[in-house]
């Protein structure tokens, strides 16, 4: 589940420069961000209020309208298929959860704000039980290339203050660690998702095989996902580092999943 806390605003833009390969004849798609940004740390707050400030910020932007539609995956530290999809507590006790957006199709405020092709990455830090406790610490990573506009829209969206899904996840999170704007590369390549923040976050997974291989083997209709009504595809990881925010971690060779997503308030 992949939400962050509705206070958080997104108040510093470097101009950067955008890049996509797409490779038609091997069905590749790297999609790149390169330039000198900043990275902007928020202190932490509490859940009281955070709480009261989710109530305030969702009503009052309320009518703002948004949609984001493109492809989505994630990874954690837990076994293939991990347990916190259907609810129960992690394998080891906690989860580490990476997940990533590319979105082909966004905007904000009923098409005033064009998201189209920006990257988006949360992290997740869950001590026990996803749905019953403790809560969840987060960080989030925006692209660099969205503009000052792009990026508060984005962080809007993310954090729950715009409505729909992640206003309703937001009540999972009890510390919000930071956001940064970075350089993400988000790679497609098959069944292969990649994604890199440098010196931050590498992580790689691939789709499993089935016995059928016209078929890619599914999680259908799973309790608790960032993607709501999608099945999910299963795969694995090849690499998953991670170093940011005091936490360190190597948990490569684990669970992961990637389908698309749609979401709307």
């Amino acid at each position: 589940m992949l939400v962050l806390q509705p206070h958080l605003i997104l108040f510093n833009h470097v101009t950067q420069v955008k890049a996509k390969i797409h490779n038609r004849n091997n069905n590749k798609i790297l999609y790149l961000s390169e330039s000198n940004s900043k990275s902007i740390e928020l202190s932490t707050t509490t859940t009281t209020t955070t709480t009261t400030t989710t109530t305030n910020s969702t009503t009052k932007n309320a009518k703002i309208l948004w949609n984001l539609e493109g492809d989505y995956f994630e990874g954690c530290n837990c076994n293939s298929i991990c347990p916190c999809i259907f609810m129960a507590d992690p394998d080891e006790g906690n989860c580490h959860v990476t997940a990533a957006w590319h979105i082909q199709k966004g905007n904000y405020e009923n098409n005033k704000i064009n998201l189209n092709g920006l990257n988006v990455v949360a992290v997740f830090n869950t001590p026990g039980n996803m749905v019953t406790g403790p809560k969840w610490k987060a960080a989030l990573y925006i692209d660099e290339r969205a503009s000052a506009e792009q990026n508060e829209a984005l962080t809007k969206i993310y954090s729950g203050q715009a409505g729909g899904f992640f206003a309703a996840a937001a009540n999972f999170i009890g510390e919000m660690l930071g956001i940064k704007s970075v350089p993400i590369e988000f790679g497609i390549d098959g069944k292969r998702r990649w994604l890199r923040i440098k010196n931050s976050l590498e992580l790689e997974i691939e789709g499993v095989s089935g016995a059928d291989p016209n078929k890619e083997p599914c999680v259908v209709n799973p309790a608790f996902s960032a993607v709501p009504g999608s099945d999910l595809i299963i795969a694995r990881s090849s690499k998953y580092n991670y170093n940011d925010h005091g936490f360190e971690w190597n948990n490569s060779g684990k669970n992961g999943f990637f389908c698309r997503f749609s979401y709307a308030p």
